[in-house]
């Protein structure tokens, strides 16, 4: 069996400290730790420089996905505490959700504002099928729920982080350049972006967008012992038609994030403009199309770290992240980036 196969290979020990629970101020003033994967030197600058690096044919592509305030407290109706964290929208009516607290399928799930929801299925995954009333038991849609998440929920902030959101996190856990809602983790390549820098990135280069919303499943950790039996997430995604030409010329791209880089090799391989994106990058399944990463550190055995080593190979990657260690950069969602040039 490879090495690029086996999870432990992806493991490394990450000193608590070095979690990032609040965001670099102002944003652009995170470190940024630049890998050219053709020589292997490495650079160590700040963000607000990164156009020093990038190549100055590439197209870059962003997502424009905004965070929702996804998690709601409330109780059941028999009193006991549960906390659900939407995962994402099924349909008009219907979301995938994890509930922390006990339930089972037709049990009742009581919130503010007269607003309840219905358990209806439980999947195999620990998530559950559900769908939200109002007091008049009208089944409520999708649109009208965020209204009420908007008043009712909390950021979802990653458990890593371990405190309660705030009212600063309203604003600092979403990109500047956020518009349409559906995603309940952040691009968090994005957050670095102050609105001066995304603009002067559009006045230099050729930019556009996707949109990926961005699910709880991003978190989830690889359990298999080897990578490819790690049953991989699916998000919805939608390439626009001026970012589809992109993708379908020969221009250079750099994908800001993983979930970026996701949906334009997802597209590349398929062909589908939008749908449902479940692809599984690591060593033994590299990028055919994006030759450019911005990305944050990302948890040990993750998929995303996994997503990196298509990039970089294991063994450059956990060189890379043990350096950026010893350095003393900050890791994960409000962490400093990386650039793979």
């Amino acid at each position: 069996m490879s090495k690029e196969l086996k999870t432990e290979s992806y493991d490394y020990t990450l000193p608590p400290e070095l979690i990032a629970t609040e965001p670099a101020e102002p944003r652009d003033s995170a470190r940024l730790l630049v890998v050219d994967r053709k020589s292997g030197k490495v650079a160590h600058t700040i963000f607000s420089d990164i156009f020093s690096f990038l190549p100055q044919e590439s197209a870059i592509i962003y997502n424009n996905t905004k965070v929702i305030k996804a998690r709601l407290f409330g109780k059941k109706s028999s009193g006991g505490k549960i906390e659900l964290l939407i995962n994402k929208q099924l349909d008009a009516n219907r979301v995938n959700a994890y509930i922390r607290g006990k339930v089972k399928e037709d049990t009742k799930l009581i919130f503010d504002e007269n607003l309840y929801a219905k358990v209806l299925q439980l999947c195999d995954d620990g998530s559950r099928v559900v769908s939200f009333y109002d007091q008049n038991d009208r089944l409520i849609k999708f649109e009208e729920l965020l209204q009420h998440l908007d008043r009712l929920g909390h950021i979802p902030l990653p458990p890593y982080m371990q405190r309660e959101d705030s009212k600063e996190d309203e604003k600092n856990y979403q990109p500047v350049f956020a518009k349409y809602e559906g995603a309940v983790a952040a691009p968090t390549a994005s957050l670095h972006f102050t609105d001066k820098l995304f603009e002067k990135m559009q006045q230099n280069y050729t930019t556009s967008p996707i949109t990926l919303h961005v699910g709880a499943g991003t978190f989830k950790p690889v359990e298999a012992d080897i990578i490819t039996d790690h049953p991989m997430h699916s998000e919805y995604y939608d390439i626009p038609l001026q970012t589809k030409k992109i993708i379908d010329s020969d221009t250079p791209i750099t994908a800001i994030g993983t979930t970026v880089t996701r949906t334009i090799e997802y597209y590349a391989r398929s062909g589908k403009p939008f749908g449902e994106c479940d692809l599984f990058l690591h060593p033994k399944n590299k990028p055919i199309r994006v030759n450019h990463l911005l990305t944050n550190f990302h948890l040990p055995k993750s998929t995303l770290i996994m997503l990196v080593s298509s990039f970089l190979g294991i063994e450059m990657t956990m060189k890379v992240y043990n350096l950026a260690i010893k350095e003393r950069y900050r890791f994960y969602s409000y962490g400093d980036a990386m650039l793979i040039i």
